[in-house]
């Protein structure tokens, strides 16, 4: 969900993992690109999406004399490619079941769980009622944020055409946002340039007027109000046949949920009936912001033009969060407990990243890459502590001296 950027650099120094080190800082990269507009080039986003290193159009130049950065580059295009058939050779061997099978019983099962959810809501009793609110809020966010970060990576299916259909309908229909635009701002943006400052930052995530306090517990319960509000801005940047399509999606999967609450569950006044949609909608609200700051925000940041290899780019700033059984439900895997080896190989599925975390790790490690890993306490006790400097303030930019 786009939100602001930051504010320009005013510090030094790179926090990774609740330490900082001083470093030079190498300069700006001049303002990023409109959010939501048309990709400046199908060819090389298309690259990124599907985990290539992009091209030199973004300064992956030799900078050092004797073409020492050209010779690092090489050697960490090697590293990329030995990880990547090592990854090639388990997903060879790993059925459909664990390609795909996996992920859709779980999306497939949150269906099953929805006539439950809305029975319960019909209660006097305070238990089953709740037990009901929990249900709708669990089953929203594995279709809105597990459904949809899925169908955004055409996880869930080896067919395009399929892939684009299941976007459709996991992004617009439940999650009230825009396909196309969702699609472009994360596969091709964020996971593109991962971490290089003005482009995959995560700073669309910070609000930088909010208190610490305010935007870590209070700001999460208006993500279900403000998503679609910032998808009716983004419609302005797509054809018209694309943005009535969404408005109808959009529109058809809020007033289906509404409907359900008066008809089904039995409320009995509308503002009733919004008043547990913005409940159950923001059940996980909470998490959802934490874990798009955690696992990025705190590490290293890049120049465009002063950025690593794939394989460095990825381990230095990317972090894994442990598992946890209601999260890796909702969320998925890709998101909590795999998101480097998720940043490494995007088109996996979340079932598919934990199958590859042990060779993926394993092999970071041998090779004497970071392999980022915090629990979720000690993050939130981060941004606690340092909220002006990592949510406030711009991201400082990562001299690469000693990395490469």
């Amino acid at each position: 969900m786009p939100l602001e950027d930051g504010d320009p650099v005013r510090q030094r120094g790179q926090r990774v993992n609740g330490e900082v080190s001083g470093t030079p800082r190498l300069g700006g990269t001049g303002d990023p690109p409109l959010r939501g507009t048309a990709a400046p080039d199908g060819s090389r986003m298309e690259a990124m999406a599907e985990g290539r290193e992009p091209g030199p159009a973004l300064g992956d130049r030799d900078v050092s004399p004797g073409g020492a950065l050209q010779q690092a580059g090489q050697h960490e295009e090697a590293l990329m490619t030995e990880l990547s058939e090592l990854v090639q050779k388990v997903v060879k061997s790993s059925s459909w079941w664990e390609r795909h099978g996996v992920d859709i019983s779980i999306l497939a099962c949150s269906f099953l769980l929805l006539p439950a959810g809305f029975l319960c809501l019909r209660s006097a009793q305070a238990i089953p009622f709740l037990a009901g609110v929990l249900t709708l809020g669990v089953v929203h966010h594995t279709l809105t944020v597990k459904g949809s970060h899925l169908a955004s990576h055409n996880a869930l299916t080896e067919s395009k055409s399929w892939g684009k259909v299941w976007a459709i309908f996991f992004i617009e229909l439940c999650s009230a946002f825009t396909a196309e635009q969702g699609t472009y701002n994360h596969v091709k943006i964020h996971h593109g340039y991962t971490n290089v400052i003005g482009l995959g930052d995560s700073s669309t995530w910070k609000l930088p007027f909010l208190n610490r306090y305010v935007y870590m517990f209070i700001a999460p319960l208006a993500v279900p109000i403000i998503t679609p509000l910032v998808a009716l801005d983004l419609l302005r940047n797509v054809e018209w046949k694309v943005a009535l399509r969404t408005l109808c999606c959009m529109f058809l999967g809020l007033y289906c949920h509404y409907w359900l609450l008066l008809h089904v569950s039995g409320f009995q006044s509308p503002w009733s009936a919004l008043l547990c949609m913005l409940l159950t909608r923001s059940l996980l609200a909470h998490p959802y912001i934490h874990v798009n700051i955690f696992q990025h925000i705190g590490l290293p940041m890049f120049a465009a033009n002063r950025k690593p290899k794939r394989i460095h780019l990825m381990s230095l700033g990317v972090l894994n969060l442990p598992r946890n059984a209601l999260l890796d439900w909702s969320f998925g895997h890709s998101l909590i407990s795999c998101h480097v080896e998720h940043h490494l190989f995007p088109s996996l599925s979340d079932n598919m990243c934990l199958k590859i975390k042990p060779v993926v790790s394993q092999y970071l490690k041998q090779k004497k890459l970071p392999y980022n890993e915090d629990t979720y306490a000690s993050r939130l006790r981060l941004f606690l502590q340092r909220y002006e400097e990592l949510m406030v303030h711009a991201p400082p930019i990562t001299e690469l001296v000693g990395i490469q």
